[in-house]
């Protein structure tokens, strides 16, 4: 299962997020999306773990939960909508 962890503090590496998401089971991937041009965190990122159960467990036990200060937001992430981010119609 995808999981959206959102309201993260741009000090949280992804070594530390793997760590918060551990407790709850086996992880496959941890990863947090950095802007493309200055490479700084833009304060969420997504989490991966092949067991729902322990990825609902996850869920349940860190959303609201603070790492480095902040509340986190944590959720199913829900797969991307097409169009891509708007900004008007090329011709």
């Amino acid at each position: 299962m995808n999981i959206y962890v959102g309201n993260l503090s741009r000090e949280v590496t992804e070594e530390e997020l793997r760590e918060a998401f551990e407790a709850f089971g086996q992880i496959t991937s941890a990863r947090i999306i950095t802007d493309k041009f200055s490479g700084v965190s833009r304060g969420f990122g997504f989490v991966e773990m092949s067991d729902k159960a322990e990825a609902q467990a996850a869920i349940t036990g860190l959303n609201g939960k603070e790492l480095k200060e902040r509340a986190l937001i944590v959720n199913e992430a829900r797969p991307r909508s097409e169009g891509g981010r708007g900004g008007g119609q090329r011709f």
